[in-house]
């Protein structure tokens, strides 16, 4: 009975023990499964507050992205604005210019196409009256045939006063060198001069309009080695211009936002 006894004690304790030995695994399993959820957790931790500091990056870029593009949409409907009162103005200053060659054409209608030739060029209106109909050769003085030619041409400059008119004397390459004119200089300027006071004291064209201005011989239309071309090259052109400031203040472009 006694050696009974003692070997159901025996079988109990292996029993015990086969236990423990079970649940100590278990628990170093258990222990190991939550060290590495912990491992997980700490993960996702890190992982979500450089997703945060993401966001908040990615919300700062959009906020300056959008004042960048917003910046931009303006810059180009300013620009686009710009580009449609140029286009317009253009067109304004573009039908002016046809207006006063019409009405230049119909008034000097009567007189010889060779001798006066109007046309519109680099956006202006250039009027080119040969020599012979305003100057005696060599000389600055107004002819009676001036005149004619140039009260018609006031009569219509008149009607556009927001326009200017530079004279402009051109002379072929012969020298010149006379008790009055020092030179080929000196002629083309004097015929721009004697326009230029003609248009204002007897045609009453404003002075703040007028300028006048020599060319020499330094511009020519034709070959000097004709006779055809010294012909063609002994001008003066009347240049009729918008105003200069209104003209730059028309190539002014609108300031970009900042």
């Amino acid at each position: 009975m006694r050696n009974h006894t003692v070997i159901l004690s025996l079988l109990a304790l292996m029993f015990l023990s086969s236990c423990g030995t079970k649940l100590k695994k278990e628990l170093e399993l258990k222990n190991e499964q939550i060290t590495h959820l912990q491992e997980q957790l700490h993960h996702e931790q890190n992982t979500n507050t450089s997703l945060l500091a993401r966001l908040s990056d990615l919300s700062v870029i959009s906020k300056a992205g959008a004042e960048s593009i917003q910046n931009s949409l303006e810059s180009i409907n300013q620009q686009y604005a710009f580009i449609e009162d140029l286009t317009e103005k253009i067109q304004d200053k573009d039908s002016i210019n046809l207006a006063l060659v019409l009405n230049l054409k119909r008034s000097l209608s009567d007189i010889n196409d060779d001798d006066v030739q109007i046309e519109v060029r680099d956006g202006v209106v250039y009027v080119s009256i040969s020599d012979k109909m305003l100057f005696s050769s060599g000389s600055s003085r107004l002819g009676s045939q001036a005149q004619e030619v140039l009260g018609k041409i006031a009569t219509v400059v008149n009607d556009h006063d927001d326009l200017d008119i530079l004279v402009e004397g051109h002379t072929d390459d012969v020298p010149m060198n006379t008790e009055c004119i020092a030179d080929n200089w000196d002629l083309s300027v004097k015929r721009a001069t004697s326009v230029v006071r003609a248009l204002q004291n007897e045609y009453y064209v404003s002075p703040d309009r007028l300028t006048a201005a020599g060319r020499s011989y330094y511009m020519p239309k034709a070959d000097n080695s004709t006779h055809v071309g010294r012909g063609l090259n002994r001008r003066t052109e009347i240049i009729i211009t918008p105003k200069l400031d209104q003209f730059f203040q028309l190539l002014e472009s609108p300031k970009v936002p900042g």
